[in-house]
């Protein structure tokens, strides 16, 4: 088993260095984009239904092309893949950036570039799983500070986004927005990785992806996670975004906006951290418990409750998903072995995505149909019982976490916890 100092010493190292700035770098820029695009659309006429589309063509490319990122991972050199993916965003958002300064927005425009970005992100993300096992041998400390780096960088990017939106334009944002993308890469480029095993020659991609999606549906409990999953997209996690846009901004302002976006970054950061010091045997089951507390977010916009109540909410919000993401995505990394990580984790970040689009791009109709307000809280409602859905399933609430020993142990090539053997798991 990894000694407490050498797990230390692995989160002070250079490559972990690297890849924490890359990391924090990236999802600075990330966490200013959807308060540019909500407020650059709003002040060019556009509504929620145009917010919800431009979100929802990244998405889709994401959720589709993902599965074959994983693939390709597997296959090619995944710095590589992920180096590349950050310069074509660096182009993309120059791009972006040039449509909203000079004044000449299209919607069908901005939708192409978030699909290009999808895709783009769909070759990344699979890479980050595998990733950190490499830079890291304590794999729930690296995931607990690199969420905290991550949650101050959404504590800050929507500030500095309003800031830069009513100062001078959301083409600016843009243009921050592609310099993190090319220091993300710069990062990355100089990681300097251990040699990974030699792949064995592999007869065809559907045969990489037919066994990942065996290996996928041969656990029960990320399996279930997922299926769960998809219902909080669609009805919580999706409309979230462009209803609290359509609620805030035209009331209070994209300063405002910024605001409760940065408390939801600094409840992030404090989840983050939390789950850094917290270390439980049953890290889902914790997880499940924490994001209890993400129902008071959409029901504090949906009852219009004064600004200071919804910042509380949001941190709250953010303090239940940190806690989450950290737990969830340190059972992935430690609990599948090395070699079909990446397809794996492609598969759960696509079906974690796949109904994204649908709540984004159905943000618009709800809100007209029913009220934007009273969609935020349902989807308040709906929380509680997608964390008491978690916890009903018991290969979710048991998983039992495994040791940085054993974990670091599996990234080097050896066996991990077993799949699920159960008869009819369902299509």
């Amino acid at each position: 088993m990894t000694s407490p100092g050498a797990q230390t010493a692995s989160l002070r190292s250079r490559n972990f260095a690297l890849f924490f700035t890359g990391r924090a770098v990236a999802k600075l820029g990330d966490a200013m984009l959807p308060l540019a695009l909500s407020a650059g659309l709003i002040q060019q006429g556009h509504g929620p239904g145009a917010i919800g589309a431009a979100l929802a063509s990244l998405t889709v490319f994401l959720a589709g092309f993902v599965i074959f990122g994983g693939v390709f991972c597997d296959r090619f050199n995944t710095r590589a893949l992920m180096v590349g993916s950050d310069l074509v965003r660096v182009c993309t958002q120059g791009l972006m950036a040039a449509l909203f300064l000079t004044g000449h927005v299209v919607l069908w425009q901005v939708c192409a570039i978030g699909a290009v970005n999808g895709i783009c992100a769909g070759l990344f993300q699979p890479g980050v799983a595998s990733t950190i096992p490499r830079v890291a041998s304590d794999v729930q400390g690296a995931n607990g500070l690199i969420r905290t780096a991550e949650s101050l960088a959404m504590l800050l990017g929507p500030a500095a986004a309003g800031a830069l939106v009513g100062s001078f334009s959301p083409g600016g944002v843009f243009v921050a927005h592609a310099a993190t993308y090319a220091l993300s890469a710069v990062c990355l480029a100089l990681l300097r990785l251990p040699a990974q095993a030699p792949r064995a020659e592999r007869p065809t991609y559907r045969a990489d992806l037919a066994e990942g999606w065996r290996e996928f549906r041969a656990r029960t409990w990320m399996w279930s996670v997922i299926v769960i999953w998809m219902v909080y997209t669609v009805t919580v996690s999706g409309p979230l975004v462009p209803l609290t846009a359509a609620e805030i901004i035209p009331a209070d302002g994209p300063g405002v906006y910024g605001l409760v976006n940065s408390a939801l970054g600094g409840g992030t950061a404090l989840g983050g951290l939390l789950a850094l010091r917290f270390r439980p045997v049953r890290q889902l089951r914790a997880g499940s418990l924490a994001l209890l507390g993400c129902c008071l977010y959409p029901a504090a916009v949906g009852l219009a409750l004064p600004q200071a109540a919804m910042m509380a909410a949001a941190a709250v919000w953010g303090l239940g998903g940190g806690v989450w993401a950290v737990m969830w995505a340190t059972s992935v990394q430690t609990q599948v072995p090395g070699e079909i990580l990446n397809r794996i984790h492609a598969y759960e970040v696509a079906g974690s995505l796949a109904m994204m689009p649908v709540g984004q791009a159905l943000a618009g109709p709800a809100a007209q149909l029913f009220g934007g307000r009273t969609v935020l809280l349902a989807g308040g409602f709906v929380m509680i019982g997608v964390s008491a859905a978690l916890l009903a399933v018991p290969a979710i609430r048991n998983l039992r976490s495994v040791t940085p020993g054993t974990a670091l142990a599996s990234s080097a090539g050896g066996a991990r916890t077993a799949p699920d053997h159960v008869p009819d798991r369902g299509a």
